[in-house]
Parts: C-alpha cells; sequence; structure tokens
C-alpha cells in the first residue's frame, strides 16, 4: 500500500487546513514527538470531512491548543495509524509574518519535512517573543535589532547576556527602545564576554519574566543550518552568532589567545 500524502496551507490567522483524498481514513492525530527515551503522552485529534468529490480536509484552528515542541501527523483509519508523507504546502502567509503585530500568547505553528521525509507541524507557544531582525557584527562590537510581541518594554527594560551553563557573569544592556514601545535594538562589546555559548534575553519591565530572543516569524521550521552567521574576530575573541535548534538567538565566543 502506497504511504497517502496530506497537502496542508496555513493562513495569516495560524490555522491550518490538511488536504487528503477521499477514502483515506477518519481523521488525523498529531503526536508530540516525545524526548529520546520517553513514552508518547501527547496526541491531538482532528476529524476529516468531505468537503467535495473525491477531497476531504481536517482543520487545525487557530486557538494555542499545541505546546511547543514538533508534532507528527498520523492518518486514522479504524485502530490504526499510519504517518503521513508531505503533499504540497502552501506557507506563502508565512513569508512576511515579522511584518505583523501578535498578542500574546504567541502561537506559531509551520508545517514542514522531516529527514526523513514524513509531514510533521514545528510549533511553539510563548506568553510574549522577541523577534530577532537583523544582526551585525562591527569589530568587537553586536548589534541586534528585534521587536516585541506581545508586552511593551518601559523604563528600567533591561537585555540580559547569559551564559548557558550558569557559569560566569550575566551581562545587562540597556535597550535603545523606539516610540511604540515594541522594536529596539541593543550593542553588546563581544570583548568583555568570556569564552562559552551566551542566551540572549529581554526583560521588558523591572521584575517582569525573562522573554528569550528568538527568529520564528516566517516559514522556516529549523534555521540552525540555514540562516548562519560567519565568525567575527576582535583581538583575540571569535564571536559567532547562531540560531540554536528552537531558532533562538545565541553567541557562541571564542578566545583564542
Amino acid at each position: 500500500m502506497t504511504t497517502p500524502r496530506a497537502g496542508c496551507a496555513i493562513d495569516a490567522e495560524g490555522r491550518i487546513t490538511f488536504a487528503l483524498p477521499a477514502g483515506h481514513g477518519h481523521g488525523l492525530l498529531l503526536r508530540l514527538r516525545p524526548k529520546k527515551g520517553q513514552p508518547e503522552e501527547t496526541l491531538h485529534v482532528l476529524d476529516l470531512e468531505t468537503v467535495g468529490e473525491g477531497r476531504t480536509q481536517a482543520l487545525l484552528g487557530a486557538e494555542p491548543v499545541l505546546a511547543e515542541g514538533r508534532w507528527d501527523v498520523y492518518l486514522l483509519d479504524g485502530s490504526e495509524r499510519t504517518r503521513l508523507r508531505p503533499g504540497p504546502r502552501d506557507l506563502r502567509v508565512l513569508v512576511d509574518g515579522h511584518l505583523r503585530e501578535r498578542g500574546g500568547p504567541l502561537a506559531v505553528r509551520v508545517p514542514y519535512v522531516t529527514k526523513d521525509g514524513y509531514l510533521a507541524v514545528r510549533t511553539w507557544l510563548r506568553p510574549a517573543h522577541a523577534e530577532a531582525g537583523r544582526v551585525d557584527i562591527t569589530g568587537g562590537t553586536l548589534r541586534v535589532v528585534a521587536r516585541l510581541h506581545g508586552a511593551s518594554l518601559v523604563d528600567g527594560a533591561e537585555v540580559w547576556v547569559r551564559p548557558r551553563r550558569g557559569e560566569g557573569t550575566v551581562r545587562t544592556v540597556e535597550p535603545l527602545v523606539a516610540e511604540d514601545g515594541r522594536s529596539f535594538s541593543f550593542t553588546v562589546d563581544d570583548e568583555t564576554l568570556d569564552s562559552g555559548i551566551w542566551d540572549l534575553f529581554v526583560r521588558p519591565a523591572p521584575g517582569a519574566p525573562m522573554i528569550r530572543l528568538a527568529r520564528l516569524l516566517d516559514d522556516v521550521a529549523d534555521r540552525k543550518h540555514v540562516h548562519v552567521y560567519p565568525g567575527a574576530t576582535a583581538g583575540d575573541v571569535v564571536v559567532r552568532p547562531y540560531y540554536t535548534v528552537d531558532n533562538d538567538l545565541s553567541l557562541e565566543v571564542k578566545r583564542t589567545g
């Protein structure tokens, strides 16, 4: 039996429509991929409905019901389930998603094809989000432009440059905030950072929860090996901004001297 394929299209509100030929199963199962060695726990089922001669579809609504992670897509047929291959994917509305204002909580979904050729959905669910834009390194200075969604920056806002492994001193930087209270930029003197991995956060107000800088609002499910920055050398320090497996923005610092 040929493995069925499901096409999908996403709209500006985040709704995903999955489409299959008629006669294939009664529903779709979205399974949150468990961490290695952990049991399967989180499932979400969508009904398949006939929408025309020879076609069925299932709709994943815009409400934030999917936890952050990777969801594999299966066809349900009685008690059996079959992992689906991808058909056409229409992700055009995601390309300029960073230009639209978002409220919180922020629910992002990006359908994608796994390394072994199956259909999956990458999801992020965050109370608020800081979307990274332009990233530049000139000499020994890193400059990042970003925009906040689901929160606003007020007096006392800070950017935190925090060591990944909890060792070393957290660096705090005052951001330059635009009049709208959402767009901001900041600079970091790379020569003050020790060797290691540094993660970037913004605290929009004194005592407010930290918000991770990331790039989520487009059609790229896995940015780590797609959007790659070269390392920049300043004195005996080599700094490379990079995106993690979760599309969060971090810094890799190496001292050569």
